[in-house]
């Protein structure tokens, strides 16, 4: 396959499926907000769960707050696919054996590359602002008009350092992300796939995606939690880094803090993994 075939594909897989999922990953990173001490002390709003949290945003907001923050994170999902699948099938080629097959210590290699790689150039910028557009309508009184006024006032403000705070703990968490999707999908396919043959089925991807996004979550939580943490907006006054984040998360809420939000963030990846997946492949199909 040509390598702009995996840019398109991924492009618009990842377009795809963050527009069906957004709600998951808003109600998601307001749970993992609602915990410190700054956003409390703020005024901040705090929830009992995903739904509680749902239903409050829809009775404060409308059906349309459910959406806060999804320009950013629709621009940046589209990128951040097309990045990933370009960079790990890029390397895949590479990394494959005589017989065409790759290991699974390759798989995980070629996956974590993809996943740092995008980490760094699309997902750092456009997860801060939805992150801070997002911890903005949790406040008593919100302070960004929208997207632009949020991206400039960052940068006034912090520098264009600021909209790529918590770039260390995106790229371990991209790169361990893709590290165990990829693996888990690709492995499973090579096992499905007969030899010659390089198509699945459409339910059969879909499936595939849905597991590998399962695994992930459960993988790669406790480094969710610390992105988001980093990329808020009081991470500047109550974090000296992303060390200092974990330990101040476990010191005064518990382990069990660095899994909030995994429900919300379970039902997205499952079907994050699956859309994008089973989208990929059919647009893959079209291009070959």
């Amino acid at each position: 396959d040509k390598p702009i075939h995996s840019l398109v594909a991924g492009t618009v897989a990842g377009a795809v499926e963050g527009a069906i999922t957004y709600p998951t990953e808003l109600v998601k990173t307001k749970l993992q907000l609602s915990g410190s001490r700054q956003y409390l002390a703020s005024g901040g709003q705090p929830f009992h769960g995903a739904i509680d949290c749902a239903r409050a945003t829809v009775r404060a907001q409308g059906l349309g707050g459910l959406y806060r923050g999804l320009t950013p994170m629709l621009t940046g999902n589209a990128a951040k696919a097309g990045v990933r699948f370009l960079t790990y099938d890029s390397i895949k080629t590479q990394l494959r054996r005589a017989d065409g097959t790759l290991t699974m210590p390759r798989m995980m290699l070629a996956g974590m590359c993809a996943g740092i790689v995008e980490g760094a150039t699309v997902v750092a910028p456009a997860e801060t602002i939805k992150t801070r557009l997002i911890n903005d309508q949790c406040l008593a009184r919100p302070k960004y008009s929208g997207v632009v006024d949020c991206v400039g006032t960052a940068i006034r403000t912090e520098g264009v350092a600021g909209i790529y705070r918590g770039v260390v703990p995106v790229m371990a968490r991209q790169g361990a992300n893709s590290c165990v999707r990829f693996a888990a999908y690709d492995s499973l396919r090579q096992w499905l796939v007969a030899p010659g043959k390089d198509k699945l089925p459409f339910w059969q991807s879909f499936a595939l995606g849905m597991i590998a996004g399962t695994v992930t979550v459960f993988a790669t939580m406790p480094l969710d939690v610390v992105k988001t943490r980093m990329q808020s907006l009081a991470a500047p006054q109550e974090y000296k880094g992303s060390l200092h984040c974990a330990y101040r998360v476990v010191s005064e809420e518990g382990v069990r803090a660095l899994w909030k939000g995994a429900t919300p963030r379970l039902s997205r990846l499952m079907f994050s993994g699956a859309i994008v997946f089973a989208v990929y492949e059919e647009v893959m199909k079209l291009l070959r």
